[in-house]
């Protein structure tokens, strides 16, 4: 039987993974797989069934990808929230960040950075630190690690290199931030826009 891969926008975490499935499921669709941007359904896709799962999608703010520049876009931030929200310090003979996304991507890194910072505006470097730094502030509202712990998590090589990456994002230090009641957090789909 084909399978066939749907590529959607604005998938970013298990909620994310749960409402794609079952609005999926309730079109009837034969669900293979879901991941992170990505569904593999069994059987081709007819035009009135993809405007079904197009509306589908859009209900719950997503969006299906049929651009493959667009879907490549979508593989590297994927990659880069897989780098971010793992705990590096648990994975230290992990590949460096461009050997990652190209591996993920499926494609040479050159290609991949040169199309990302064409259509985003931001290199992939700067997305991955923004994405850290809102990793950050998410770890420093909980309150649970010392900031000294977060830095080894999210692969800093020291709580200064946090601190001026995320003063130089946010405009203020992880402290001040901390100190702040109200959240200036960003949903992790808006980072870099």
């Amino acid at each position: 039987m084909q399978i066939t891969t749907l590529y959607i926008k604005n998938m970013v975490c298990p909620r994310c993974i749960k409402v794609v499935k079952e609005e999926l499921e309730r079109l009837g669709l034969d669900i293979r797989s879901v991941r992170l941007g990505e569904v593999e359904v069994g059987g081709a896709l007819q035009n009135r069934m993809k405007e079904q799962v197009k509306k589908a999608l859009e209900r719950n703010g997503f969006e299906l990808i049929e651009d493959p520049k667009v879907k490549i876009i979508e593989k590297v931030k994927h990659a880069v929230l897989d780098i971010v929200q793992n705990d590096e310090s648990q994975t230290p003979n992990r590949l460096k960040h461009s050997e990652y996304i190209a591996r993920e991507v499926g494609k040479e890194y050159h290609y991949i950075s040169v199309l990302f910072s064409s259509v985003e505006n931001v290199t992939i470097e700067q997305y991955l630190i923004l994405q850290k730094v809102e990793r950050a502030k998410e770890l420093l509202k909980y309150g649970e690690q010392t900031l000294s712990e977060i830095a080894y998590m999210l692969g800093y090589s020291s709580v200064q290199h946090l601190s001026a990456q995320f003063k130089n994002v946010t405009g203020m230090t992880p402290s001040k931030f901390k100190a702040v009641k109200q959240s200036l957090r960003k949903p992790i789909d808006k980072v870099g826009e």
